[in-house]
């Protein structure tokens, strides 16, 4: 199993990317969440001309939040910077969205989007579309400021069958948040799959998947659900139950302690699941590390679900599984000490 990192952007992240590096991860992912974290274009550009080899990824960017014409020529010139090490991950923005208060795009925008986007960052033309006029667009300079000639690898985020689809449709590989279940991950693969032999592009070959989670080392007789597993492990969880607290048909498939904790997060935030400006609420710090009293509602079946934690045996049996499942890339979000994570990460694998 290879492994990666996803961190958001702020000041000092190449540091960061450099040492993602020289522990060998095999890439580097950026979050892609306006108002809430910096602009991942500009991090990774910083990243591009501190690293060598680590490979570069938006992790991920939308239709809902960027238009096809500036997400490629963002991209495009990522890879002018780090030539055929970028990775493009694109998804219906469902989370940054919702902190903007605002609904995701549409699985039809997220296919247009993603093949818009390989056809230019492939230095082809693509057809365009703003309300009722259409137009083929391309690059009208090429030169250093962008390369259009290395291959960017593209990636669609998914948890359930019409996005790994549209994966399957466009020859692309795989990324998901908190999904530890390989039942599921040989769901997604058989819905890729399908989708790909009924494609004009024909079912190609292989494409990576990748799994986002948060990883915690146990030591000695250190309990699951210890303050420092619930630190390293909290920031996923959180996210969760705040879609929970923010979409109330989601929190009714959860357990009933599941909800409790959704209701407290909101009691807490001083909102309601009602509330037009929840939002301003909910996601402030969004994915960072949380706050000492908020541990209690980092509940222990959550954090099983979406996170690996246990014995280093313990943590290698998991990750076997996915191995068997179809993942090939583990990528973990550091915040309580991302160093000492990524440390044990590649520790981990080797």
């Amino acid at each position: 199993m290879r492994a990666g990192v996803v961190v958001a952007a702020q000041p000092g992240v190449e540091d960061l990317a450099v040492q993602a590096e020289e522990l060998g991860l095999r890439s580097f992912w950026v979050n892609d969440t306006p108002m809430v974290h910096g602009d991942p274009f500009v991090a990774l550009s910083l990243c591009a001309k501190a690293t060598r080899r680590i490979r570069l990824g938006i992790g991920v960017t939308s239709p809902a939040l960027r238009s096809a014409p500036a997400a490629a020529s963002a991209l495009a010139s990522l890879n002018a910077l780090a030539p055929g090490r970028i990775i493009c991950g694109v998804g219906t923005g469902n989370t940054a969205r919702r902190t903007l208060g605002m609904q995701p795009a549409t699985t039809t925008e997220l296919e247009n989007f993603t093949a818009a986007l390989q056809d230019l960052c492939a230095g082809r033309s693509t057809c365009y579309r703003e309300g009722d006029r259409v137009r083929d667009i391309r690059f009208l300079h090429t030169g250093a400021h962008v390369n259009t000639t290395d291959p960017i690898e593209f990636v669609v985020a998914a948890l359930g069958p019409k996005a790994a689809a549209v994966a399957g449709r466009r020859g692309a590989g795989l990324i998901s948040f908190g999904l530890l279940d390989p039942t599921a991950w040989h769901a997604l693969h058989d819905a890729r799959r399908h989708a790909a032999h009924g494609a004009l592009r024909g079912p190609g070959s292989h494409k990576d998947s990748y799994v986002v989670t948060a990883l915690h080392l146990l030591h000695g007789n250190e309990d699951f659900d210890s303050d420092a597993a619930r630190d390293a492990t909290g920031h996923l969880v959180l996210s969760l139950l705040d879609y929970a607290a923010d979409t109330p048909a989601f929190a009714r498939q959860l357990s009933p302690g599941q909800r409790e904790a959704a209701r407290q997060l909101l009691d807490r935030r001083g909102t309601t699941a009602t509330a037009p400006d929840r939002y301003t609420k909910l996601y402030p710090n969004y994915l960072g590390r949380i706050a000492p009293q908020d541990r209690d509602l980092v509940l222990p079946s959550l954090m099983n679900s979406m996170a690996l934690i246990g014995t280093r045996d313990d943590l290698r049996a998991r990750i076997t599984t996915l191995e068997q499942a179809g993942v090939d890339e583990l990528l973990i979000q550091p915040v309580a000490d991302p160093l000492t994570e990524m440390t044990q990460l590649t520790e981990l694998l080797t």
